[in-house]
């Protein structure tokens, strides 16, 4: 995997947006590989379709492209509110890639998070556009990545490190069952997940996760039962090779390539 983009392939263009959007693709059609099955190279798919930009050839897997300059922050600015909303409650919402580039044409980061850990709830809509703007009363959104669970940021590149790619292959396949629950069952799981993330330990008790009982019940106001469903989506995890259960009421988290903290 090279980090460099390939400027050439810009030439001609002088749009900065226009510019970062022919490297950007060009880079991941050279260089990225299909974090599920591993297979090289992606498939582009033809301008301006409204779902995705790439796919592979091998499992079908989709994926959209979102670049930005030098920092990786928390908040990625995307498009029309409605459309995102009604693309990620779609069967066939794409994964979606976040690259981060330097001044020196170089990626620094490159990840990908699974098309199973968008929910609604980490969209924002944003502010309408003023009546005197070219577009009135459109309205955008923006992503905010600090909601989803570290199981949900697969790094293929951070900070200029590649990663190995069975890595990054095992990281994004131990959560494809959450594509199998309900909407309701995988907001449960992805909330505790996050709780689960926010114990600084890598060894937690019942307790130290029963201390989210509160937030949860303001979730779930009708849910009577929170710490039985705590120990549900517990056990789900263990399963599933997201926790281990350890003995006497302790769980060890299991980690898995890089992921963002």
């Amino acid at each position: 995997m090279n980090l460099l983009f390939n400027i050439e392939r810009a030439s001609g263009y002088k749009a900065k947006p226009q510019m970062i959007r022919i490297l950007s693709e060009d880079w991941v059609l050279t260089n990225s590989y299909c974090p599920k099955c591993g297979n090289y190279p992606l498939k582009e798919f033809k301008n301006n379709r409204p779902v995705a930009d790439f796919c592979c050839r091998v499992c079908s897997e989709e994926f959209e492209l979102k670049s930005k300059f030098e920092k990786l922050t928390n908040t990625i600015i995307d498009g029309a509110y409605s459309k995102m909303i009604e693309r990620i409650n779609s069967k066939n919402n794409p994964n979606f890639f976040f690259l981060t580039y330097s001044k020196s044409w170089s990626v620094n980061n490159f990840l990908i998070i699974p098309k199973q850990f968008f929910t609604e709830e980490i969209i924002v809509k944003r502010s309408p556009l003023p009546i005197t703007a070219r577009r009135a009363g459109w309205i955008g959104c923006n992503i905010d990545i600090a909601k989803i669970p570290n199981s949900g940021k697969v790094y293929l590149v951070k900070n200029s490190i590649i990663i190995d790619r069975e890595i990054v292959k095992q990281s994004f396949n131990r959560t494809l069952f959450l594509r199998e629950k309900s909407i309701d069952a995988k907001r449960w799981l992805l909330d505790i997940m996050k709780c689960v993330d926010e114990i600084e330990s890598d060894i937690f008790n019942l307790n130290e996760i029963y201390n989210f009982e509160h937030k949860l019940k303001l979730k779930y106001p009708n849910n009577n039962f929170i710490k039985d469903k705590i120990r549900q989506q517990l056990q789900i995890l263990r399963d599933h090779g997201i926790i281990e259960f350890i003995g006497r009421g302790k769980y060890r988290k299991i980690k898995q390539g890089i992921q963002s903290k």
